[in-house]
């Protein structure tokens, strides 16, 4: 196969000259690497009472570990007077069976009264007597929380994870598309991992 000629140095800038006049190229695109985000922040604080209690898993970012998880997710916080805070979570499987895991919550930001600084804890469904382990330990920040407590969002540094939370089985389009949003600007490039998640009638 013939090759092409090879063109001047000066032919060649003519030539990008041109394709830049028309919009083809940019001196800068092929050479601007894609914008890292910044670091994710949680909350600089929590109220934890209010935060206490069951709610529902109303979308996510499916993973490997809650797989067996249909629908009818929720989770139960009950804090001990140690600060800690005791989990109950809780799905239907593809059978209509109910699965549960109870795992314990420690607060790794400062505790001051009620309010944790910054909204940050760590979670591990280990069985008791291996948690003071220092593996299978889960990051849980706190990083959107609706005015009156309505949802709650949770990730984690990675943004890997992530889990929308709501006080009711069904979240509203206002809130999901404020959440959406608010993702975007927290660092969250691909808002199609965020998937719905279903609830029905026990």
């Amino acid at each position: 196969m013939p090759r092409s000629p090879a063109l001047s140095p000066r032919a060649a800038v003519g030539a990008l000259c041109l394709l830049a006049a028309i919009g083809l190229w940019t001196p800068t695109a092929a050479q601007t690497p894609p914008a890292t985000p910044a670091a994710l922040q949680s909350l600089p604080a929590l109220e934890v009472p209010p935060y206490m209690g069951t709610w529902y898993q109303v979308a996510w970012f499916p993973n490997r570990f809650q797989r067996q998880c249909v629908s009818d997710t929720s989770a139960t916080y009950r804090q001990r007077p140690d600060g800690a805070v005791e989990v109950l979570n809780r799905c239907r499987t593809a059978d209509g069976r109910f699965d549960e895991a109870q795992g314990l919550a420690r607060p790794t930001g400062r505790l001051q009264g009620s309010r944790l600084e910054p909204a940050q804890l760590e979670v591990s469904f280990l069985p008791a007597w291996l948690r003071w382990l220092p593996v299978g330990w889960g990051r849980y920040w706190v990083i959107q929380l609706a005015d009156d407590g309505r949802y709650a969002v949770i990730s984690e540094p990675t943004r890997e994870y992530l889990w929308v939370l709501a006080r009711q089985p069904r979240l509203e389009a206002a809130d999901e598309a404020d959440i959406r949003s608010a993702l975007k600007q927290q660092g969250f490039g691909d808002a199609s991992r965020l998937q719905m998640h279903p609830h029905r009638a026990p």
